[in-house]
Order: structure tokens, then sequence, then C-alpha cells
């Protein structure tokens, strides 16, 4: 557990709840390959469909990685983030620990509103890094199952 974190619900009174979730390379250093990891993403968040999980919209960043994902009442997050990481730093030659810094930041969303808002923040990163002029542009992105309500 990390230091002075809050710790995780063990119950949720949602069903099947979705889920905000950051995670951010060790120290913040780039993704050297920012391809590879994204391939590697998509892999994996197309898998997670055979064991019930959703993987909605995200970003790949050069530094972290923000994603919306929905899992059936057996789903085990911490779990289920930690094949994440593993499975993007086993693409790159890595360890996990070398690549993504412990633990991982996450949030329940509770409306629609809140998955639409999170969603337009969360897809203009790129462009308030000055990575590129539009959105849109940036093609580390996506949208792997359509999650359409919370």
């Amino acid at each position: 557990m990390i230091k002075n974190r809050p710790r995780r619900f063990d119950v949720f009174y949602i069903r099947e709840p979705v889920f905000y979730i950051t995670c951010c390379t060790r120290d913040r250093r780039p993704i050297r390959e920012l391809a590879a990891a994204h391939d590697a993403l998509t892999r994996y968040g197309e898998r997670a469909r055979e064991h019930n999980i959703a993987v909605g919209r995200y970003v790949l960043m050069p530094n972290h990685l923000h994603l919306f994902v929905k899992g059936d009442g057996n789903f085990m997050l911490p779990r289920w983030v930690g094949g994440l990481k593993r499975t993007i730093a086993v693409e790159l030659g890595c360890h996990a620990g070398e690549l993504w810094q412990p633990g991982f930041f996450d949030h329940v969303l509770r409306s629609d509103e809140s998955y639409a808002a999170k969603w337009d923040y969360v897809r203009e990163n790129p462009m308030r890094a000055g990575l590129v002029s539009t959105a849109d542009e940036w093609p580390y992105q996506g949208e792997i199952v359509i999650i359409d309500r919370v």
C-alpha cells in the first residue's frame, strides 16, 4: 500500500462500477516506445473482453495513462491494473517496476455526466502538454468498448 493513500473500497453498491484510472511512469520518465506501449494496451483491452471486462476510452501519454474500465462482480481492479502494467512493460523489454510507479489512482464514476466530463479533460491532455494542436491528432488514444452508462 502507498503511504498516506486512502484504502480502496471492498464493497461497491454499484453493480458494475466504471473506474477512471490513472497510472504514472516511474519518476515521470517518458515511455520510450509509445507505439509499442499503445499496441500492448489495445491487445490487453481486447483480451479483457473475454473476461467480462470493458476497457472504454483511454489516452496514453508519454509519462502516464488514463483509461476507463468496467468489470463484472468478480472484477479485481488492482490485479487487472497490475496485469496491464506488466503487459506494457514486457512489450517494452523491462519489468513493470522499472516502467511504472507503484499503485495507481482510481475513481468510481457515479453518473453519465462524470464520464463525459472526465473524458473531455483526459482527451485534451495531449493539447495541454503541447504535443498536438487538436485532441484528435494524438495517435495514442481510443475506445476499445463503448461504455454507454455508469
